[in-house]
Order: C-alpha cells, then sequence, then structure tokens
C-alpha cells in the first residue's frame, strides 16, 4: 500500500470485518498476494483474516481451490465465471472463512487482447450463501492496475 488512504482503507476492512463476524479469505491471481499481505501486515489481522491462495496458473486454479477445468477452457481465466468459481471454491477449501474475495486478471504490460485488454480484472465474491462479481477495466502500468485491483477488491469487502 501506498499513501494514507490506503492504510485507511486496510483497517477499515478490518473493523468492518471484527464488527461483523467475518473471517476473510483471498484467492489471488494478478495481485500474487497483495490483498492478503496488505491485510496481514496490520497487527491483530489473524482475528479476521483466514489466509489467502495465490492461483497464478490456471492449473493451480483447478487443484487449489476446484476451479473446472471446462470453465477456464469455456471463458478464459479472466472472466466472471472463474471470477465466482475461484470465490466459491476459496470459501469452501477454508472452512473458517465466512467471506471469499477473488481476482483475476491481466496486469501487463503483454498479454492484452482485443476482447480483455491490459487492465481487465475480474472480481469475485462469496458470502452468505451469494456470489457476485463484477468486470472493471483500469489504466497504467503493471504496478497501477495491480494497485487499483487491491484497492477494489478491499472496497467489495467493506460493502459485503
Amino acid at each position: 500500500m501506498t499513501n494514507q488512504d490506503d492504510s485507511d482503507l486496510v483497517h477499515r476492512v478490518l473493523s468492518h470485518l471484527a464488527q461483523s463476524h467475518g473471517r476473510l479469505v483471498t484467492v489471488e491471481s494478478c495481485t500474487g498476494g497483495m490483498i492478503c499481505a496488505a491485510l496481514t501486515a496490520i497487527s491483530g489481522a489473524s482475528e479476521v483474516v483466514e489466509g489467502g491462495f495465490v492461483t497464478y496458473s490456471n492449473a493451480l486454479k483447478a487443484s487449489a481451490v476446484g476451479v473446472p477445468e471446462p470453465l477456464i477452457e469455456a471463458f478464459g481465466a479472466v472472466s466472471i465465471e472463474v471470477a465466482e468459481a475461484m470465490a466459491q471454491g476459496g470459501l469452501m477449501r477454508a472452512t473458517d472463512a465466512t467471506i471469499a474475495v477473488s481476482v483475476t486478471g491481466i496486469a501487463g504490460p503483454g498479454g492484452g487482447s482485443e476482447e480483455k485488454p491490459v487492465g481487465t480484472v475480474c472480481f469475485g465474491i462469496a458470502a452468505n450463501g451469494r456470489i457476485s462479481s463484477e468486470r472493471l477495466h483500469f489504466t497504467g502500468d503493471r504496478d497501477a492496475i495491480r494497485l487499483a485491483t487491491l484497492r477494489h477488491a478491499l472496497e467489495m469487502v467493506l460493502a459485503t
């Protein structure tokens, strides 16, 4: 995290989880563990953070959190469908977690396509028996895209 606003956001998420008696698990691809790292940098986070999965490869998305390989083949790793499956799978495998947030995207500088340009990120959140998701597009370099992804994922947790 880079500034006071980011630090405040992390503290708000931890406070929100504590007040709602939530326990969070992250399932991260393009952020490589940044979400979980930002939260666990704060002392006491273990009260509300169960842990995180870094599922950078498609194979690990399938084996670690149970994303069906046919789903990845049909929609691609960067898709709403895969983001939802990542969140659902993370929540199921982290048995003490009550909420899961997932991110999968193209941080660049390469890897984009016309349909999914660099900066495309899909988010999933699973909690309270519901799964929701969204697809956004961020601009900037790799670091800016990853940081924007981190911030948006934390905002999604706050809204849950």
